[in-house]
């Protein structure tokens, strides 16, 4: 099966995913996997110029993890997962997207010095 992208979830995102009940967390991989193979702004959404959003609603919980795209490197196209959080309100909180883009800066900031 052909992805349209791979995803890491860097420590944030994986330990905030780690923490919800097993149900939860496999709604939200299962969705993940769905974007992957599926345009579907349901399930992936752009939220500003660098910063999308994997959105999940399961029992009334409005989970989402917030990314950005590496298309540094040829071979793969890569979606990098900063953090997980559940939205409370109907748009996403400025913070939240602030945090997402502060990460993303440090993550290229590293990846070029490597």
């Amino acid at each position: 099966m052909n992805t349209l992208f791979e995803i890491i979830f860097l420590d944030e995102a994986f330990n905030f995913l780690q923490s919800l009940e097993r149900k939860h967390y496999e709604k939200i991989l299962y969705n993940i996997r769905k974007a992957q193979i599926k345009h579907d702004p349901e399930l992936f959404k752009k939220l500003s110029n660098d910063i999308w959003e994997f959105r999940t609603l399961y029992q009334g919980l409005q989970y989402r993890f917030l990314a950005f795209w590496d298309k540094t490197d040829n071979t793969e196209t890569l979606v990098i997962s900063t953090h997980g959080f559940i939205k409370k309100r109907s748009k996403v909180p400025d913070n939240e997207i602030q945090k997402a883009t502060q990460i993303r800066a440090k993550y290229f900031e590293e990846k070029n010095k490597k």
